[in-house]
């Protein structure tokens, strides 16, 4: 993460980990983490150069649990979360899950999102990263992690995954805020999403993408 202090304390705040060891991992330099690390000091803190790939796979370095769960500053899981990765561990064929995605909106502009978003995890099976992946460790530590890119880090590793093993998508939900489509607009913020998909299986570099 990089200056989202507010968003990853309303997370930390909100949720229920569950007796889940807690990592953040942020960007280097980022000074806006100063009064939250003091006021969280039982969340493990690790830095690494700007980047999300990067900062995950700083943060799933010192992770010691079976599986990794990679969740977003602005998205909270709901209480009873952990069970869902309990019914994926218990499924050796299952290297990889993710949780259906909601936003915290009242907007029907974002039911439509979420109505999407669950169309293409059913016909595509690729979720993104907003709906808190997690993975076996013994899978992620095979593929060496998330590969070094400055977008699409998560369709990337999803799809790597997928070539060994099996996608569990769990019902229970992954709250996104809403707070970007509402800043951008919710059509213009949705048809960006959708070129660069479409141009990053077209083939164009996340580089050129970004």
């Amino acid at each position: 993460m990089f200056r989202d202090a507010e968003a990853l304390s309303r997370t930390l705040d909100a949720m229920d980990f569950d007796g889940a060891e807690v990592i953040v991992a942020a960007a280097e330099g980022d000074a806006s983490l100063a009064a939250l690390r003091a006021a969280q000091s039982d969340v493990i803190w690790v830095t690494a150069p700007r980047g999300r790939a990067r900062q995950m796979n700083a943060g799933a370095a010192v992770a010691r649990g079976d599986w990794l769960l990679f969740l977003h500053a602005d998205t909270c899981l709901r209480p009873g979360w952990r069970a869902a990765v309990d019914r994926a561990d218990a499924d050796a064929a299952i290297n990889l899950g993710c949780f259906r995605f909601a936003l915290d909106s009242p907007s029907p502009a974002a039911r439509l999102i979420e109505i999407g978003v669950r169309i293409r995890v059913r016909l595509f099976g690729l979720p993104y990263g907003d709906q808190a992946l997690f993975v076996r460790r013994e899978a992620f530590a095979a593929l060496r992690g998330y590969s070094d890119l400055p977008i699409m880090e998560d369709v990337d590793l999803v799809g790597r995954l997928r070539e060994t093993g099996r996608l569990y998508v769990a019902s229970e939900q992954a709250v996104t805020s809403a707070r970007r489509w509402e800043e951008d607009g919710w059509l213009r913020r949705t048809a960006r999403h959708l070129r660069l998909i479409v141009r990053y299986f077209a083939g164009v570099h996340p580089e050129r993408l970004v």
